[in-house]
C-alpha cells in the first residue's frame, strides 16, 4: 500500500512539473529558431537575439521597466519593512486593526479594480494640486509601490515574529538605545525577508501589465505592455528570445537569493 502511495505521489510530482515546464523548454528551443514563424522549425539559429537588441523599441521599454522595478522594490522595501515593525513591535496600538487591513488589501484586490482605482486618483491629483502634470514613470512607481509594499510587509512580518524578541530587550537592559538596537540587531535579523521582499517587489513590478496600463501615458510603456502589443499581431520568434533572456536572468536571481539567504542564516 505504501509502495503504490509513493508511486502516486511520483507520478502527480512529475506530471505537474512536466504541464509547468515543458511549455518553457518549449519556447527555449523555438527561441532558436531560424524560421520566421514562430512554431515552425526551420534550423538551429541565434539571428533572434541579434536582432532583440538592435529593436529600438523594445530594448527602451526593457530599460524602462527595469528602472521601474529597481525604484519599485527599492519604496516598497523601505515602506513595507516599516509596516511590518509596526505591526509586531508595536503590540495592539489603536487603529492597528484597521492599519493591518489597509496593508494587505492590495493582495487581495482585483488589479482591474487597483488601477483603476489609481487612475481617478492620479486624475483627481491633476485638477486639483496640479501634479502629476502628466501620467508616465512616476504613476508608474507609485502605483506598483502601493501593491507591491503589501507584499514585502506581509514577508517581513512573517520573519519578524519568528524572532526571539528577548534578544532586542536584553540589549535595551544594556543601554543600547531603540534606534541603535533596530540598525545593530533587528535589521540584520531580518535581512533574509527583506531581501526576499525586494526580489518579490522587484518580480512583481517587472511583470505587471493591467495596472501600468491603466496609469502610464505617452512615452511610457513598460517591457509586459509592448509584448502584449505585439503579440496581438501573432508571436515573433524575437518575442521568444526576449522570453528567454527573462526566464534566465529569474533563474540567476533566484539561485542568488537562495544562495544569499544560505549564507545569512548560517
Amino acid at each position: 500500500m505504501a509502495k503504490r502511495s509513493s508511486t502516486f505521489v511520483l507520478s502527480a510530482m512529475c506530471f505537474g512539473y512536466a504541464f509547468l515546464y515543458i511549455p518553457i523548454f518549449l519556447l527555449i528551443a523555438y527561441s532558436f529558431n531560424d524560421s520566421k514563424l514562430a512554431t515552425v522549425w526551420g534550423g538551429f539559429s541565434t539571428r533572434w537575439y541579434v536582432e532583440l537588441f538592435q529593436n529600438e523599441q523594445i530594448m527602451a521599454a526593457a530599460w524602462l521597466s527595469l528602472k521601474i522595478a529597481f525604484l519599485t522594490a527599492t519604496f516598497a522595501v523601505i515602506l513595507g519593512t516599516m509596516a511590518g515593525i509596526a505591526i509586531i513591535r508595536y503590540g495592539r496600538f489603536k487603529g492597528r486593526m484597521l492599519f493591518t487591513g489597509m496593508i494587505t488589501a492590495p493582495m487581495v484586490m482585483p488589479e482591474v479594480i487597483t488601477g483603476l482605482s489609481l487612475l481617478l486618483l492620479f486624475v483627481s491629483m491633476e485638477s486639483l494640486l496640479g501634479w502629476p502634470a502628466e501620467r508616465g514613470t512616476t504613476t508608474i512607481i507609485i502605483a506598483h509601490v502601493t501593491f507591491a509594499m503589501a507584499y514585502v510587509t506581509v514577508v517581513v512580518q512573517s520573519r519578524l515574529a519568528s524572532i526571539d524578541q528577548s534578544i532586542e530587550e536584553a540589549a535595551m537592559d544594556l543601554g543600547c538605545r531603540p534606534l541603535r538596537i533596530l540598525y545593530d540587531i533587528t535589521l540584520p535579523m531580518i535581512l533574509p525577508a527583506i531581501i526576499s521582499g525586494w526580489l518579490l517587489a522587484f518580480t512583481l513590478s517587472l511583470d505587471d501589465l493591467v495596472i501600468a496600463t491603466f496609469v502610464t501615458g505617452p512615452g511610457a510603456s513598460t517591457l509586459p505592455m509592448v509584448i502584449f502589443s505585439k503579440i496581438k499581431l501573432g508571436i515573433s520568434p524575437d518575442i521568444n528570445a526576449l522570453a528567454t533572456i527573462v526566464i534566465f536572468l529569474v533563474f540567476t536571481g533566484v539561485l542568488a537569493s537562495s544562495w544569499i539567504n544560505r549564507k545569512t542564516s548560517n
